[in-house]
């Protein structure tokens, strides 16, 4: 699972520094506490986004079903304070956007540490690419989740899937809002 902090970006040319600083906790804060709850591992903070792995270390059958779970904690705890966090950095009633894309994969990775130099334990290989792409691909307050997530999620997921034309990816990949 990929969660990203959208308008992150144009907030960084007009708020000060403490208040981006700010942010990012609390955007860190409630998505760790969201993917600890529902049994993920927060394995990276990248800039403003989130990387969780699901189903390692405790391997768990149902694992797409407690990402999703979690991911809709984030959409819900985030959403709950958005108005707070305007406030508090400074944005007061602007027509600021801020919010969370996620976009969530399941199958067969590779985990490990990778690198010579400088070690790092991650999740590598198709499954991360496409939740990574996912993930581009919601809008502020979206989920979007793959096949192989709304086969192992039932009735979790109504609806039908539209295809995307992920980066890097040659066939369009079919998603679905969770």
């Amino acid at each position: 699972m990929f969660a990203d902090l959208r308008g992150y970006t144009a907030l960084t040319q007009s708020i000060d520094q403490p208040a981006l600083t700010s942010l990012l906790d609390v955007f860190y804060d409630e998505c760790a506490a969201a993917i600890w709850r529902y049994d993920g591992l927060l394995n990276k903070t990248i800039g403003d986004a989130v990387f969780a792995i699901f189903n390692f270390p405790v391997k768990q059958t149902d694992h797409p079903v407690q990402a999703v779970l979690a991911a809709r904690e984030i959409q819900k705890r985030f959403a709950s304070r958005r108005e707070e966090l305007l406030h508090s950095i400074g944005a007061g009633d602007e027509d600021v956007e801020i919010g969370i894309g996620i976009g969530i994969d399941s199958g067969e990775t590779n985990f490990g540490e990778f690198g010579q130099t400088h070690r790092d334990l991650t999740a590598v290989g198709t499954v991360v690419n496409r939740a990574a792409r996912a993930q581009s691909a919601a809008q502020s307050g979206e989920i979007m989740v793959t096949q192989a997530v709304r086969d192992r999620t039932a009735a979790m997921i109504a609806g039908g899937g539209s295809d995307h034309l992920l980066k890097g990816f040659r066939e369009p990949v079919t998603l679905f809002r969770a």
